[in-house]
């Protein structure tokens, strides 16, 4: 599989993990406040949105970590097949709350 198939997967499940998490949401909406004191006056759905876009961030970052930490101990230059499913797997239970979340909601 080549590495834009993980990469859709990785951002899928941590768009899904931005917008579905219960425990990001709050301290991520709080940090969107923080961060745009200047657009207060534009609609709440910007503030939201900016919101589920600095969940999904976090999550990207936060799981991409146990990936970098298996290419600096194995010597490799570039992204391996097994870097990406580490990442696509940290990724996956990081959204792991999100997704129960979806499905309990409705969402399918």
């Amino acid at each position: 599989m080549p590495i834009q198939g993980y990469i859709v997967g990785i951002v899928g499940f941590a768009i899904l993990n931005g917008i579905y998490n219960p425990a990001l949401l709050p301290h991520s909406t709080g940090m969107a406040v923080v961060m745009t004191m200047g657009m207060l006056n534009a609609h709440v759905s910007v503030l939201v949105f900016i919101a589920y876009l600095l969940g999904a961030t976090l999550t990207i970052m936060l799981a991409g970590i146990p990936a970098a930490l298996y290419e600096r101990m194995s010597g490799s230059t570039e992204s391996t097949t097994i870097s990406m499913w580490i990442w696509l797997a940290c990724t996956a239970l990081l959204a792991l709350p999100a997704v129960m979340t979806f499905f309990r909601v409705g969402g399918f």
